[in-house]
């Protein structure tokens, strides 16, 4: 008898803990609500329609008939899908040895300064104000093969012979790269800054205590504290990488030869070029497979090396 009224009591408290964390909880998501269902309505159910609409056949948007795999495998035979995935591979490795440092540097130096830290903000910060598309532009004339291109007169100033720039293979990536990070890295230096000025100063005390000069400082202080935050910022800078579209669109349109053709500019043709937009949505659940697995792994060794 007392056991069967220790167990009812325990079941009406477990119970009220529920009610009363319902209650706790109902205010944040009364104010999660609406962004969850608007990244419903924009993310998960065109996911879900490209998901579906891979597996058919159409004419325009209207779906025909279920083709299976068909159109993964019409994907995987055309001809621009191997270099496309090649090029997009290099652009990630390319951006991570050109791009992935810079904003870290920055950060540091920055926060090292004593004098107009905030002037060096607004500089680094300045191309990201500047319109994607403008910024594609402008190096396209900087980078421009011939005579004409800004680069090449300035070059030739010094006597040197013009450059052929983005119209070299083996420039074109890098190159692109360059432009990406240019924009970008500003943004991402402020973050690492915010981090760094997060930092607490007993540490750097301690360290110039202990007769630790700036590289030491850095190296056994700044490092480690910047190091569960470039984590992050590392996988989302592969991700976004991994889907780059209008640099290469603009500035090269995939060339030469497909030297700088991305996966996400095979989309782009089948869906605007083709319409043909089943191949498109097949690309695009390929590359967001690839995502998903990589970004899963990624997240698995980062817990194993905090074990």
């Amino acid at each position: 008898m007392l056991d069967r009224m220790l167990e009812v009591n325990k079941k009406r408290i477990t119970k009220y803990k529920m009610s009363e964390n319902l209650k706790h909880n109902m205010g944040g998501w009364l104010v999660m609500a609406p962004t969850l269902l608007l990244f419903a309505f924009f993310v998960w159910e065109p996911l879900l329609e490209s998901v579906r609409l891979s597996f058919y056949s159409a004419k325009g948007m209207k779906l025909i008939e279920f083709v299976g795999f068909k159109n993964y495998i019409d994907v995987f035979r055309h001809p621009d899908f191997l270099p496309a995935v090649r090029n997009t591979f290099s652009y990630t490795i390319w951006s991570l040895v050109i791009g992935f440092l810079v904003p870290i540097v920055l950060a540091i130096l920055i926060n090292e300064m004593v004098h107009a830290k905030s002037l060096f903000r607004v500089g680094i910060y300045f191309p990201n104000v500047v319109p994607g598309l403008a910024t594609v532009l402008m190096w396209g004339f900087i980078f421009k093969p011939g005579k004409t291109g800004v680069l090449n007169i300035i070059l030739g100033q010094f006597g040197i012979e013009p450059m052929v720039w983005l119209s070299n293979p083996k420039l074109t990536i890098p190159l692109i790269v360059l432009t990406m990070t240019w924009k970008a890295a500003g943004a991402t230096a402020l973050i690492y800054l915010a981090a760094l000025q997060g930092i607490n100063p007993e540490l750097y005390e301690a360290a110039i205590i202990d007769g630790a000069g700036i590289w030491d400082r850095i190296r056994h202080v700044t490092i480690p504290n910047l190091r569960n935050l470039a984590r992050t910022l590392l996988i989302l800078q592969v991700i976004a990488v991994f889907q780059i579209l209008y640099e290469p669109l603009v500035m090269t349109n995939g060339g030469p030869n497909n030297a700088s053709i991305s996966i996400m500019q095979l989309v782009f043709k089948y869906a605007f070029e083709k319409f043909d937009y089943p191949k498109a949505a097949a690309v695009s659940v390929i590359i967001s497979i690839f995502l998903i697995s990589l970004t899963a792994v990624y997240n698995k060794f980062n817990k194993e090396l905090d074990i």
